[in-house]
C-alpha cells in the first residue's frame, strides 16, 4: 500500500504516485537546498555553507555544514530517516524554513534539536535569515549519460541574497549583518563521483550576481552551460550564453601547482573566465582565493575568491571546481565508467 504524506493533501502532484515517489527511481536522485554566505569584502574572511537534501531511494535526508571559520575548515554531516513526514525541512539540528517563497528563508542549526541519528560531529550553531538581493533564475534541465546509465539529469534554481543573524564558533558567538551570498535549489539525478568536471560560479558584485553552472567531459568537450547575471534589486536576470575558463590551482606560496590525484599541494585558486550574456555584453573576470572547503576524494571543492571585472567592478564569491577526470584540472582519473 502506498504511503501518504502531508504534501499529498495538496493539488501539486506531477506523476500518478504519492509525493515520496519520483519519476525515475534512482539511487542518486536527490533534491537539495544549498546556501553559502561570506562578508562582501575580499576572500580572507569566514565562509559558511549549509545544505539540506532528500534522497527518495534511501528514504532519508541529510545536511552538510561546511566552510571556514577563523582560518580553519569546519565540517559536519547530519542525517535523519523519513519517518512520518519526509518533507519536513529538518535533519538533526538543521532546519530550513521558507517563510516567503523567493524572498525570505530562515536557516538554523540548534544542537538542542539533535537526536541520536543527527549530529555526527561538533559543528557551529547558527541562526540566519536570507533576504533576496536578486530575482531567482531557473536553469534549463541538463543531462549526461555514460552509455545507457544516467550520470546527471537535473534542474537548478539560483538566487543571491543578504544574510543577517549570528553563528557560534569555539571562541564565541559572531554577529552577521549584511553578509551576501547565494542559494541553490536543485532536483534530479547526480552521481558526483562519476562526473568528469563541473564549474560553478556564485559571484557577488555591488550591482548583482553572476551565477553559472558549466559541465565538461574529461577532454574538455562541453556538456552544458547555463546561468545568468541577475541585477540587484530584483530586475530580470540576463542569461549567460557562453563561458570560457582558465583557472589554475595555487599552492601555499601562491604559485601555480599541479592537482595530481588528490590535490595535496592545493591551497587556493587563481585565473579567470569570460562570460557572454544574451544581450551581447562580454565580461572578463579574474579571481584569486583559497579553499572554502576541499572535497577530498571527490576532487576539487569550493574557493572563496575576490573577483575583479575588466570594467573595474570588484566583488567576492565562491568558485567551485570538482570532478573525477579533466585534462586541465584533474589529470589523474579517480573513477571508472565516466562519460566519454
Amino acid at each position: 500500500m502506498p504511503r501518504l504524506t502531508p504534501l499529498d493533501e495538496r493539488l501539486a502532484h506531477q506523476i500518478p504516485e504519492p509525493f515520496p515517489a519520483v519519476v525515475t527511481h534512482h539511487e542518486h536522485w536527490r533534491e537539495s537546498y544549498f546556501y553559502v554566505l561570506h562578508p562582501p569584502a575580499g576572500h580572507d574572511g569566514d565562509v559558511l555553507i549549509l545544505t539540506l537534501a532528500t534522497y527518495p531511494a534511501s528514504e532519508r535526508l541529510d545536511s552538510y555544514q561546511m566552510g571556514r571559520i577563523g582560518g580553519s575548515h569546519v565540517f559536519a554531516l547530519h542525517e535523519r530517516s523519513y519517518g512520518t513526514d519526509p518533507h519536513e525541512n529538518l535533519a538533526g539540528p538543521v532546519r530550513i524554513d521558507v517563510e516567503e517563497p523567493y524572498e525570505r528563508v530562515h536557516l538554523s542549526v540548534d544542537a538542542s534539536r539533535s537526536k541520536p541519528e543527527g549530529l555526527s560531529v561538533a559543528a557551529p550553531e547558527l541562526d540566519l535569515v536570507f533576504r533576496a538581493r536578486t530575482a531567482p533564475y531557473c536553469m534549463r534541465r541538463g543531462t549526461m549519460k555514460a552509455g545507457h546509465e544516467i550520470i546527471w539529469d537535473q534542474s537548478q534554481m539560483v538566487q543571491s541574497g543578504w544574510f543577517d543573524g549570528w553563528y557560534a564558533s569555539g571562541d564565541g558567538r559572531r554577529e552577521i549583518n549584511g553578509w551576501w551570498g547565494q542559494r541553490d535549489h536543485s532536483w534530479g539525478i547526480r552521481d558526483h563521483v562519476r562526473c568528469p568536471m563541473w564549474l560553478w560560479l556564485a559571484l557577488q558584485l555591488p550591482d548583482g550576481m553572476i551565477g553559472a553552472w558549466h559541465w565538461e567531459l574529461a577532454n574538455g568537450a562541453r556538456v552544458f552551460t547555463d546561468g545568468c547575471f541577475a541585477p540587484a534589486g530584483g530586475g530580470e536576470p540576463v542569461p549567460i550564453v557562453d563561458l570560457r575558463h582558465e583557472f589554475q590551482w595555487l599552492g601555499e606560496a601562491g604559485d601555480a601547482v599541479e592537482y595530481g590525484e588528490l590535490g595535496e599541494l592545493v591551497r587556493g585558486l587563481g585565473g579567470g573566465a569570460e562570460v557572454v550574456l544574451a544581450d551581447g555584453r562580454r565580461w572578463q573576470l579574474a579571481v584569486e582565493g583559497r579553499w572554502a572547503m576541499p572535497y577530498g576524494p571527490r576532487g576539487g571543492g569550493q574557493h572563496l575568491c575576490t573577483v575583479t571585472m575588466d570594467d573595474g567592478r570588484v566583488g567576492s564569491g565562491v568558485v567551485e571546481i570538482t570532478g573525477a577526470h579533466h585534462h586541465r584540472y584533474f589529470p589523474v582519473a579517480r573513477a571508472e565508467g565516466l562519460p566519454i
